[in-house]
């Protein structure tokens, strides 16, 4: 993905509120089915990430890893993924 595309995505995803929270049990196969229908739904998520900052980094990348998506931006505890819906 280049950067004007990113870039973009940024902006869009300043409004948006975390659909997805990840608290003290971790990156869950709960949390990576709920994952995967949002990024459906929504193309562009907000994930809110309750961890230690090493901890926060693993989650965030094994989240990626698993759906497919690109991390578009990480900030604290936020993480904005984006992944493509073909069908929309």
């Amino acid at each position: 993905m280049d950067t004007a595309s990113k870039k973009k995505l940024k902006s869009q995803a300043h409004s948006l509120k975390p659909v997805i929270i990840v608290g003290q049990a971790g990156c869950t196969d709960a949390v990576l089915a709920e994952t995967e229908i949002a990024l459906n739904t929504h193309e562009l998520i907000k994930i809110k990430i309750r961890a230690e900052r090493d901890e926060r980094n693993l989650i965030r990348d094994k989240m990626c890893a698993t759906t497919g998506a690109t991390l578009i931006q990480s900030i604290g505890q936020i993480a904005v993924i984006y992944r493509l819906n073909p069908k929309k």
